[in-house]
């Protein structure tokens, strides 16, 4: 379902209830040598250091005005988890946060800092989805789930929406794609607005499922999706996503581990800003060509800042390759 405008409007107001807008910046020195006009969209600013409060806030503040929920369950790979945890803490419901196991650490303490149980099962393509089903059918509680519940694009449209509040008319959105809640969200909002906007989706080399979905226009699985871009780590496409990213998303691109760790360290030191794998894959994308994009306005979204330690002195010691 892709969200209506009436939907949208709704979920902003909601999510200024609870979350302050995030600043859409113009970079200091990405896009001046092809005297394009980069910004950074920068969700990293969101209280659990990801976009993903905003899906999780509005999916479960929606039910619980339909339904009475005993608790929340989810399955991540640490940042909808996180957003899972902080939103059940506003709601003053449990969370149970089904995780990989040896999850990013970072993620992980965040998770259990805002009071949800953490249970890590073997990583398997929907082995985490299915243990989280399980548990919620068991202990009565509510699956959010990021991939499949639909109120959780309505939730990032807002994002979009604040980009064209202060960008009217950008001519490129470049957006990281993971299970496709993020960018089908964005992608609705952002062409509803500004027709004319092309969106880019973007996804690791080595989590390829709905980039190759895209391509061939049906459900195309992964064995694995094994990343350092564990916010792109998905495997399993679900079919009615792939055909809203086939209806939304103009292009989608793929980069290499090694151009992510790159894209972490040029926004750390050209711009001074922190973010993960999955956080730094727009910038990494447009890095790729930066020069096809000369004279004109692209929108970069930094989706999250949280990155183990070992990770961010990698990229900070790696040779720059300007």
């Amino acid at each position: 379902m892709i969200p209506t405008s009436e939907q949208v409007n709704e979920a902003r107001e909601l999510v200024r209830k609870f979350l302050k807008p995030t600043r859409l910046v113009r970079t200091d020195q990405i896009g001046r040598d092809t005297h394009t006009d980069v910004y950074l969209k920068l969700e990293t600013e969101l209280p659990t250091g990801s976009f993903k409060p905003r899906g999780a806030l509005y999916a479960l503040m929606k039910t619980l005005e339909r339904r009475s929920v005993k608790g929340v369950v989810a399955a991540s790979t640490g940042n909808h988890g996180a957003a899972v945890a902080y939103v059940a803490q506003l709601a003053k419901l449990p969370a149970t946060i089904f995780l990989p196991e040896s999850p990013n650490p970072i993620k992980r303490a965040r998770i259990v800092a805002l009071g949800a149980t953490v249970k890590e099962v073997e990583w398997k393509p929907e082995s985490l989805g299915d243990a989280a089903a399980a548990f919620a059918r068991e202990h009565d509680y509510y699956f959010l789930n990021d991939a499949e519940v639909d109120l959780v694009p309505v939730g990032t449209a807002t994002i979009a929406a604040e980009i064209l509040d202060d960008l009217p008319t950008p001519d490129v959105m470049i957006v990281p794609m993971g299970d496709t809640a993020l960018i089908r969200g964005v992608a609705a909002e952002a062409k509803r607005r500004h027709p004319a906007v092309r969106i880019i989706g973007v996804q690791a080399e080595q989590a390829p499922a709905y980039a190759r979905s895209w391509q061939e226009a049906r459900v195309v699985t992964t064995e694995t999706c094994d990343t350092i871009a564990d916010g792109l780590a998905t495997c399993v496409p679900t079919e009615s996503n792939v055909r809203e990213i086939r209806e939304l998303v103009d292009e989608v691109r793929l980069v290499s581990e090694d151009e992510m760790i790159q894209g972490i360290r040029t926004l750390l030191f050209e711009e001074h800003l922190v973010a993960e794998p999955a956080g730094a894959a727009a910038t990494a994308a447009y890095l790729q060509n930066s020069a096809a994009y000369a004279g004109r306005s692209v929108v970069l979204l930094v989706t999250g800042s949280n990155i183990p330690d070992q990770l961010l002195s990698q990229a900070a010691t790696l040779p720059s390759t300007t």
